[in-house]
């Protein structure tokens, strides 16, 4: 099987992106799993410091393991928004294929300076550990929100500009950028602002790696392919997820008050995250 970094050049040679679902629960991991399966693209799970609290660092990574290793499906796992590098170098040692190390609320000095100290210690790994850095804050909240959060990109002078990108990419050895380009964690009440395309091009060139997308839910299917088209790899899809899980699983314990098998009732739940991963799969790849 080709290594996650083959895969992502593989989609940026033909202009599409990989993409990336957060899970906490094994239910989430089948739906992303069987999303991709049913499509027959590769795949990344996430899970955020949160989540793999929740879920268990070598748990998760043994669970992701296991099903690349018995199915052959190019599912892998990353550690999403981690913000030291003690915690960076837990994923790379539960090993995890990539991980991001988030700075992007410290100085741009204190950024490069633990991002390089992250990709240093993925190199010595022994293994092929993609290192993601973020320059730009876009929020950190994966939930619905009244309004955009305050200090998250509002109009052009607070996104992230080509040439910082350049000399952070450039100081740190990162594999991969995420910039803030009009995206938000979460999803916004009334709609997400636009993304800003041209912006993302940018980058792109300014900074020769994939970009990725974070903070896809809420964005508009076209402003997500034309990003991909502009040089995004990986795009990052959470909120719709829990969302979709939840709504699931309220609507499934409504209509069936008396059960009491918890396969029985997530499965709808998980049902509709699926659904969500395949529609998100579909732009990404697109797939018509």
């Amino acid at each position: 099987m080709k290594t996650l970094r083959e895969y992502i050049a593989e989609a940026r040679k033909n202009n599409i992106a990989i993409g990336h679902f957060n899970i906490c629960t094994l239910d989430g991991v089948w739906a992303v799993v069987d999303a991709a399966k049913g499509l027959n693209v590769p795949v990344i799970i996430g899970v955020s410091e949160g989540e793999r609290d929740y879920v268990g660092v070598t748990a998760i990574a043994a669970v992701v393991k296991s099903i690349r290793e018995s199915t052959g499906q190019p599912v892998f796992l990353n550690a999403d928004h981690t913000y030291s590098f003690d915690r960076v170098k837990e994923a790379v040692d539960a090993g995890f294929d990539a991980v991001i190390f988030d700075g992007a609320q410290l100085s741009f000095e204190e950024n490069v300076a633990i991002a390089k100290k992250c990709v240093e210690y993925a190199r010595a790994s022994g293994r092929d550990v993609l290192v993601e850095g973020e320059l730009g804050f876009i929020g950190t909240s994966s939930k619905v929100l009244n309004e955009i959060p305050a200090g998250a990109v509002v109009g052009d002078a607070a996104m992230t500009k080509p040439e910082d990108a350049l000399r952070f990419v450039t100081e740190t050895g990162v594999d991969m950028l995420a910039p803030a380009v009009g995206n938000i964690h979460g999803v916004v009440r009334g709609g997400d602002p636009a993304l800003n395309t041209k912006r993302v091009k940018e980058i792109s060139q300014a900074v020769g790696i994939p970009l990725v997308l974070h903070g896809a839910s809420g964005n508009s299917a076209s402003d997500i392919f034309e990003s991909v088209q502009n040089g995004v790899g990986i795009v990052h899809v959470n909120t719709e997820l829990r969302l979709a899980y939840r709504s699931g699983l309220v609507k499934s314990l409504s209509e069936n008050p008396d059960e009491v098998a918890p396969y029985k009732f997530l499965r709808p739940a998980k049902q509709a995250m699926q659904k969500v991963v395949e529609e998100k799969l579909r732009i990404v790849n697109n797939l018509h």
